[in-house]
């Protein structure tokens, strides 16, 4: 078969053509679109000094550029960004002061990255995450005054999300999709090094999206933009919801629970599953499925964010990923016998404020380096046999007694009234006072990295690491479990306010009102709250993710306070001014599209601000 100008029909046979009969419509090249195999891309990576264009700048540029499956050139060059970079970064990046220094400035490098980029007619650019790069290089071209050419742009992250699944690849990350594709290159968080890795992963997606039939640009751009027929033929589902916060719950044919979700606006959030933004695969999945919506609205978002909660732990829906077991959270105690020790359990039963507890923690690794880092100082035992006068007969000290770790209990070298002064220090860094662990650590990493012992320094940061959230998390939820009776207020409006009612960590009750009205409003909401009782526990009605969640919205900037029993208070010298150097430097971290690799380094901010 030939190609013809498409005024023109193709027919079949000389038999056809005398009938005059046009069996099909032939396209021009314009008609069928850029073959993907023609298209010259150019695959751009940045390294920069922060997570935001407004206050951070370019410290490298790399750029490589391909046309048919293979590489026509490679472009890098540092940066000079005229102002200090962090030591974070350059823990992350390797990039110095120094080596930056002679680097040309931002508007002579971007120049030089436009001239080897070409004009947007022929080159597409490629980033993996491209609103970060592509935001870096808008904001240095407007600050450079030069206008930013409207290249099209693809990004690897976007479509991998759409052919990748997550059993076979946790995240669409960059070092993550590198591995599974296996890319010749091993992403360092340099930004040519990268580039090339995102090459291969690049290529590597394009094998895959070869058996959905996309062979041209605009199939590439179109692909992870697509809306399903499924989402087509439940968009009725979306129908008659009010503009208002509350939960949503998707069922199937038998009306069980698929998905259950939260929102501001029930209207606007439902119908975004039916459009082309929900890019999720297990979300399609679950459209597919789905046949009915019920919807609950609440006075207050924060009643719809604890609802969804309590609703996926009871009624556990299959494509709901969080809060599905909460009960299953892992936390560290201190037994209960003569020569307690610390262990990590599952569930809050059983834990005590009179022995001491932390947590909840991310899992049974996070739990076990935070108990590491308690016997980094203290000299609680950390063997698991229980110690009594018959075992003692027969036992003999391990080596940590030799190391001087341990006291020998376990042979009657130190008695329980001895042993109690250790239980005593670890229970006191839990619940009120963190400095010693702290401070004893932080010296231990200093002395191991004068020693040049990086490595060990870095697993001490690890511990210490655990330690603080798990402490600092702990501390919190004690303090609000704590109070029985607490009523806030937050403003949503000049003239409207959010009233809400805690009770033991629980939320049992929300409203709104106007400021001329609040009297009423919060006596009616104190008469029609839940009644909540104190059952001893350290949860007395509630899970922890409840808990929170509450604490999360009572920090709010313009919460007020209208009445409160009891006391909400925090510890002095806890862990939580440690914990949130941890988390500020963490969201830069996520920012940065870091986030393991940068594990490493953000402790050691948290660790300055104990000193």
């Amino acid at each position: 078969m030939s190609f013809i100008p498409s005024t023109f029909t193709y027919v079949s046979d000389q038999k056809s053509l005398k009938r005059g009969a046009a069996l099909g419509w032939q396209p021009t090249f314009d008609d069928i679109g850029r073959a993907l195999i023609d298209t010259t891309f150019v695959v751009v990576d940045l390294e920069t000094t922060g997570g935001s264009h407004s206050n951070s700048s370019i410290t490298e540029i790399g750029a490589v550029k391909i046309r048919g499956g293979e590489i026509i050139g490679e472009f890098q060059t540092l940066v000079n960004p005229e102002s200090p970079i962090p030591a974070f970064i350059t823990v992350l990046t390797g990039i110095t002061d120094a080596m930056v220094i002679e680097a040309p400035k931002i508007g002579e490098a971007l120049f030089s990255f436009l001239e080897f980029a070409g004009s947007p007619e022929e080159t597409v650019l490629i980033a993996h995450n491209a609103p970060f790069d592509i935001g870096f290089l808008k904001a240095a071209a407007l600050e450079c005054a030069t206008p930013w050419p409207k290249f099209q742009v693809i990004d690897t992250a976007r479509v991998a999300r759409c052919v990748v699944t997550r059993d076979e690849a946790p995240n669409c990350k960059l070092a993550t999709l590198a591995n599974f594709f296996g890319a010749a290159t091993n992403p360092d968080h340099r930004a040519l090094s990268d580039a090339r890795a995102t090459v291969d992963v690049f290529h590597g997606i394009l094998d895959r999206l070869g058996s959905f039939g996309v062979t041209t640009l605009e199939d590439l751009k179109s692909f992870s933009n697509r809306i399903t027929d499924s989402q087509r033929k439940k968009r009725y589902l979306a129908e008659g919801l009010p503009n208002s916060p509350g939960v949503y719950i998707f069922r199937d044919e038998q009306r069980e629970p698929l998905y259950i979700g939260t929102t501001r606006n029930l209207k606007n959030r439902v119908r975004s599953y039916f459009t082309a933004a929900e890019t999720r695969k297990r979300i399609h999945d679950m459209i597919t499925l789905a046949h009915y919506l019920d919807y609950i609205e609440t006075p207050t978002i924060i009643e719809a964010e604890v609802r969804e909660l309590r609703l996926i732990a009871e009624k556990q829906p299959r494509f709901n990923r969080r809060s599905k077991f909460q009960e299953k959270a892992v936390w560290v105690k201190i037994t209960e016998e003569n020569f307690p020790r610390l262990v990590s359990v599952r569930g809050q039963r059983g834990l005590s404020d009179d022995l001491g507890w932390c947590g909840p923690f991310n899992g049974r690794d996070e739990a076990a380096r935070a108990i590491e880092a308690i016997y980094e100082v203290t000299q609680i035992r950390q063997c698991s046999p229980r110690i009594t006068l018959n075992s003692m007969k027969s036992a003999s000290p391990c080596a940590l007694f030799d190391m001087k770790k341990c006291g020998a209990p376990c042979v009657g070298k130190e008695s329980v009234d001895s042993y109690s002064s250790h239980v005593l220090t670890t229970q006191i860094s839990m619940h009120h006072d963190a400095t010693t662990i702290l401070n004893s650590i932080n010296q231990r990493m200093k002395e191991l990295a004068h020693q040049e012992r990086f490595e060990e320094a870095a697993e001490l940061r690890n511990r210490l690491s655990s330690f603080i959230r798990g402490t600092a998390r702990g501390q919190r939820i004690r303090s609000l479990t704590r109070v029985p009776h607490l009523i806030a207020a937050l403003p949503v409006s000049p003239r409207q306010w959010e009233f809400i009612v805690i009770r033991y960590g629980r939320l049992a009750g929300s409203a709104q009102g106007s400021s001329a009205n609040y009297r009423d409003v919060i006596e009616s909401l104190i008469l029609t709250a839940d009644v909540v009782v104190d059952n001893g526990e350290i949860l007395p009605a509630s899970h922890h993710e409840e808990v929170e969640v509450l604490l999360r919205y009572l920090s709010h900037d313009g919460i007020r306070l209208i009445d409160i029993q009891g006391e909400w208070c925090m510890p002095t010298f806890g862990s939580g001014a440690a914990r949130e150097n941890l988390e500020r430097v963490r969201e830069v971290s996520d920012s940065l599209r870091y986030k393991e690799d940068f594990a490493n380094s953000f402790e050691r901010s948290a660790q300055r601000s104990t000193r």
